[in-house]
């Protein structure tokens, strides 16, 4: 009988969450497979509920689904802390949803999701990007430029956030780096290895190269291991408890803490809530002690983060990187393709200009003979392709088509409704026509409502995009184009999202077909006249301009 019941435990490990009942009723099977029928009788209900309790409670093989994974996640004991004595030598990277309803674009509602980087030996959050749901490579790449970047002083943040105000070494720091004038007071901390989860964000090869630009080591846990990162496991749910739930639009941690009318209650825009957000840590969070943060020199006395990386950069010192505008070009999504005689052609679109005119049709000097180019989901306009002079800008071909600012969603939205029609380069330039009429009508009002969905996102896009603040005037978080506001995409259903490691194509099959067959987009007339009666809607800028970032900071 204790066999039997051990077996059945064992095989029941991985299951959804069932009865005593059902536990029963499958060792019963397994005693009559074994000895025949009516051999070895099952004992009643009440006695096996307390057989099975013996056997199994504590080694977590009973409770609910949930309960067993979390029992199968821990490590053996005894367990062993995760220690960092100095700032940036383990830095954990973790996203969750943020329970907050946002405004995205146009009235359009939706989740965030919220990645951070916690450094272990300060406990300070080194950064924060706060995305529609769906975090993508390049957001966790820009976290790590974050993480070396001052943060500035936002407009309406009280003199008390700044940098020069706390308890940091301020003085000395600003001698030796004079970007932290007018800094809020977050520490700038320069990860030396990073901890993250099985997440394909960051293990995607994208992700590994831009740490590897930076010269950051990535170490995975272990599948399924939440204490392996438990530092930023914990502090999501103090992100929950002290930031959350005091915001407009709180939906509580799971369905059955939501209130009835939370969409309506959503009144901040992504961006709004990520200033928020960000004050809130600089006030409060950075200035909290914590009772697991020890002076170096009085272990009795529980001190903050930022007084922790005050004791902490005396001893280690403090190192200022500068990004360059090719620095942040490495931080993009990469992918190796080749040059040919109509350009650089991937994910149905053409990239073309005369830099490349030296090189089509020829190999690169790398081993499998491809050229290396980045490029921007959240803006796919253009490209950068690493040639032998250094990184080149290429346009899309069609850039001058669409009047208004797209990601690769709505790209592949496009790419799904449009029916094939023509060759190659008639179909992108018919899917190019279609987007910027998508764009404009959902920007009016009409359309479906998964279009409207669609285009909000690109809205969204473009409300963060605007000129470049000078160093003397601190960024507006709603219009600047900052590292933490600058790549937003909007929400969108997670059917269309793709992996980022997505091979690129060096050319059509003819015979391929992979578009739907619905009119619903591509309908309309085939010009991009601007209808009559309306004004041109006028470009915005550059969503991340790299340029604009170096030269920023």
């Amino acid at each position: 009988m204790v066999a039997a019941i051990e077996q059945a435990l064992q095989a029941q490990r991985e299951r959804s969450t069932g009865t005593l009942s059902r536990l029963r009723r499958t060792v019963g099977w397994i005693l009559e497979d074994a000895h025949g029928v009516g051999t070895v009788k099952v004992p009643p209900a009440s006695t096996f509920n307390r057989l099975v309790h013996a056997l199994a409670d504590r080694h977590g093989l009973l409770g609910t689904a949930a309960q067993r994974r979390r029992h199968s996640s821990r490590p053996a004991p005894p367990f062993t802390p995760t220690v960092a004595l100095r700032p940036g030598e383990l830095v954990m990277l973790d996203s969750t949803p943020l329970d907050v309803m946002v405004v995205l674009a146009d009235g359009v509602v939706g989740k965030a999701e919220l990645t951070i980087a916690l450094d272990v030996a300060t406990r300070s959050i080194c950064a924060t990007v706060l995305r529609p749901m769906g975090t993508r490579s390049v957001d966790a790449a820009v976290l790590l430029a974050q993480m070396v970047t001052p943060m500035r002083m936002r407009r309406g943040w009280e003199e008390a956030l700044a940098m020069s105000r706390s308890v940091i070494p301020y003085e000395r720091l600003v001698s030796l780096d004079a970007r932290l004038e007018g800094a809020a007071a977050r520490p700038v901390i320069t990860p030396e290895r990073v901890v993250v989860d099985q997440g394909r964000v960051f293990i995607s090869a994208s992700f590994t190269a831009a740490c590897d630009s930076l010269g950051v080591s990535v170490q995975p846990a272990p599948p399924a291991n939440g204490p392996a990162k438990g530092n930023v496991e914990r502090m999501f749910r103090t992100i929950g408890d002290r930031f959350s739930q005091y915001v407009a639009g709180y939906t509580g941690s799971d369905v059955t803490q939501r209130g009835s009318h939370v969409e309506d209650e959503a009144c901040w825009t992504l961006p709004q809530v990520q200033d928020l957000l960000e004050e809130w840590l600089v006030a409060d969070w950075q200035h909290r002690r914590h009772a697991s943060l020890r002076h170096p020199l009085a272990p009795k006395l529980a001190v903050s983060p930022n007084e922790m990386w005050a004791a902490l950069v005396g001893v280690t010192g403090y190192v200022p990187v500068l990004l360059s505008e090719d620095d942040y070009v490495e931080l993009m999504p990469v992918k190796r393709v080749g040059i040919n005689d109509y350009g650089i052609r991937f994910d149905y679109r053409t990239y073309d200009h005369e830099v490349l005119n030296p090189h089509r049709g020829f190999q690169s000097t790398a081993p499998d003979g491809m050229w290396e180019v980045h490029h921007n989901p959240y803006d796919p306009q253009q490209i950068w392709v690493r040639l032998p002079g250094g990184w080149e800008e290429v346009p899309w071909i069609h850039k001058e088509r669409v009047s208004l600012p797209f990601t690769d969603f709505t790209w592949r939205h496009i790419r799904a409704t449009v029916e094939r029609r023509g060759d190659r380069d008639e179909h992108e330039q018919q899917l190019a026509q279609a987007l910027n009429r998508l764009l404009r009508r959902a920007g009016n009002g009409e359309g479906t409502r998964r279009e409207r969905t669609v285009a909000a996102r690109a809205s969204a896009a473009a409300s963060l995009a605007g000129p470049v603040p000078n160093q003397q005037e601190p960024p507006d978080p709603l219009t600047a184009p900052t590292l933490s506001y600058g790549l937003v995409g909007a929400f969108t259903p997670a059917s269309l999202d793709e992996p980022d490691d997505e091979e690129f194509e060096d050319g059509w099959d003819e015979d391929e077909d992979p578009l739907g067959t619905s009119d619903d987009v591509g309908g309309g007339p085939a010009g991009d006249e601007q209808p009559s009666g309306r004004a041109a809607v006028p470009r915005p800028s550059r969503i991340y301009d790299a340029r604009q970032e170096a030269t920023q900071w």
